[in-house]
């Protein structure tokens, strides 16, 4: 009998040991993490280029469905950023339908793909979806479309999580992302340069820190994942409009999803009513009981507030910026129709809080203090002074060991190299001094606060654009690929380590010890 268990034994143990080998074999492989999208064979590997008379031989047919759900584009539009033509990417106002590729250019980033980015994933339709999706879902859709949830700063940066990680699971992992802020929320949700500026900068104003810790989130942060973007060409398509297909008479093709950047990312660009974007206009009356004068000020303040939203989201981004001297170019401009948002509410504030007599001061800092205190249990315990100078240990780093292989700098690109990060840590040592230590008492002080924020974080962004600018224009339209992949790169690196362990689990594939000890075990 012990024969026999030795024997059974050693066939369970190869059994098992087939398995592990095949659960390591998908660790090492994180293209086989989703078996499920073999449904879409003819997807499945964009990146095999050098050898295209295999890469989508179904397609020869109709080369025009090569990607449905971007009829505004080219069918044979790349579809990562390390694939794409330089030329192109590097154009002002990057609109996606403006970027006619090149065959020659095509052929030359095909080959590049496979090293620039090798963490690109197989089915770039499924990513864009997958962002739409969230994009559409009730926990951002219809969250966007609750008024008294858009005032709550936690919920805020909930939304703001789960769509700018809209395509890695759904956004359900939203507290993953590298670029995240100390509070939860994103300073880049897709193409978006600060989600809900509006709500940030006047809910500090009128409330203090202790209510709503947003604004002083930004900083060098945001500046870093401007120039190592964290999403691929995939993730920015799908916050994009969904356009109808262009060939409606196609059979057999998917149809395409519903757009979701429009309205979402509308929503969280700025918002423009009384609803949302007003002063708390009404719980200062109820406090103070204003006089004549005091109301006819108090009325300007809400006209000044309404306009300064709707300026705000006028100034909203039309298109998207695909390289890193463009998403400079956007914070800048966001930042500076921040800056004038604050102006124009400045003014009729300071009138509005001289006119209050002792009394009604101490009245709303009151109410003030209720709403602070309201938030108080789910806030976290940090200071304005800690919260405005975090970033995360280790994300935050020059990435010099990736720009030296992917890039591969000539000597005399070392120099601007240098000049560019140098610039980055003036920029972190600028905005980090400039950090408060204490929170004013006055919603007038506060708000001037915020605007000698602004007006340090507009310094830093031209001070490390000026240096971007002259680095990226020494390098050749293939080391711009490269130096664009390295953000996508490292989130795709991320998301894989993240995704393979799930996989495992699901299989529920026992381990080797398991398996012996059930079937050893007495009978």
């Amino acid at each position: 009998m012990s024969i026999i268990k030795f024997g059974i034994a050693a066939i369970i143990l190869a059994t098992a040991l087939s398995a592990s080998a095949y659960a390591a074999e998908e660790r090492a492989a994180p293209q086989r993490a989703a078996p499920q999208r073999a449904a879409a064979p003819q997807r499945a590997a964009p990146q095999r280029a050098a050898a295209p008379q295999r890469a989508a031989p179904q397609r020869a047919a109709a080369p025009q469905r090569a990607a449905p759900q971007r009829a505004a584009q080219p069918a044979a539009e790349p579809r990562n950023a390390a694939e794409r033509p330089a030329a192109t990417r590097n154009a002002p106002n990057n609109a996606v339908g403006s970027r006619p590729p090149t065959e020659s250019g095509r052929n030359t980033t095909r080959e590049e793909n496979r090293v620039a980015t090798p963490g690109a994933r197989p089915n770039a339709n499924l990513k864009t979806r997958a962002v739409r999706n969230t994009l559409n879902s009730s926990s951002v859709a219809g969250a966007l479309r609750n008024k008294s949830a858009l005032r709550n700063p936690h919920s805020r940066a909930d939304i703001t999580a789960r769509a700018a990680t809209a395509g890695w699971h759904e956004g359900r992992d939203g507290g993953h992302g590298w670029w995240r802020h100390g509070n939860g929320g994103y300073g880049w949700v897709g193409p978006l340069y600060w989600p809900f500026a509006y709500n940030d900068m006047y809910d500090y104003a009128m409330w203090g820190y202790g209510y709503d810790d947003s604004f002083w989130g930004y900083g060098y942060g945001d500046i870093y994942a401007g120039i190592f973007a964290p999403y691929g060409y995939d993730d920015l398509t799908g916050y994009l409009p969904q356009y109808a297909s262009s060939n409606p008479s196609d059979v057999g093709q998917t149809p395409p999803a519903p757009g979701a950047a429009p309205d979402q990312l509308t929503q969280m660009c700025g918002a423009d009513s009384n609803d949302i974007a007003g002063l708390p206009i009404d719980q200062f009356r109820q406090a103070i009981q204003p006089t004549g004068e005091q109301s006819a000020a108090l009325d300007d303040l809400a006209n000044a507030s309404l306009k300064a939203a709707q300026d705000l989201k006028a100034a909203c981004p039309t298109d998207i910026a695909l390289t890193a001297p463009n998403r400079l170019a956007a914070m800048q401009h966001r930042i500076e129709a921040m800056i004038a948002a604050v102006a124009t509410v400045q003014p009729p504030l300071e009138k509005f809080y001289s006119l209050l007599t002792d009394e009604q001061k101490a009245r709303l800092t009151a109410l003030g203090n209720d709403q602070r205190q309201s938030k108080a249990a789910s806030d976290s315990t940090s200071s304005l002074a800690q919260s405005c100078s975090a970033a995360p240990p280790g994300v935050m780093e020059w990435p010099t060991a990736e720009i030296d292989q992917t890039v591969r700098p000539t000597d005399a690109q070392r120099a601007s190299l240098t000049a560019l990060q140098n610039a980055t840590t003036q920029a972190a040592d600028l905005l980090k001094a400039a950090c408060l230590s204490s929170d004013p008492l006055t919603p007038p002080a506060r708000l001037a606060a915020v605007g000698k924020r602004l007006d340090t974080m507009l310094q830093a962004v031209k001070m490390v654009n000026v240096a971007l600018n002259d680095f990226y224009g020494t390098l050749s339209d293939e080391q711009k690929a490269r130096f664009e992949a390295i953000g996508p790169q490292r989130t795709s690196q991320l998301e894989s380590l993240e995704v393979a362990p799930t996989n495992l689990r699901r299989r529920g594939i026992p381990s080797p010890e398991q398996i012996i000890r059930r079937l050893l075990s007495p009978l």
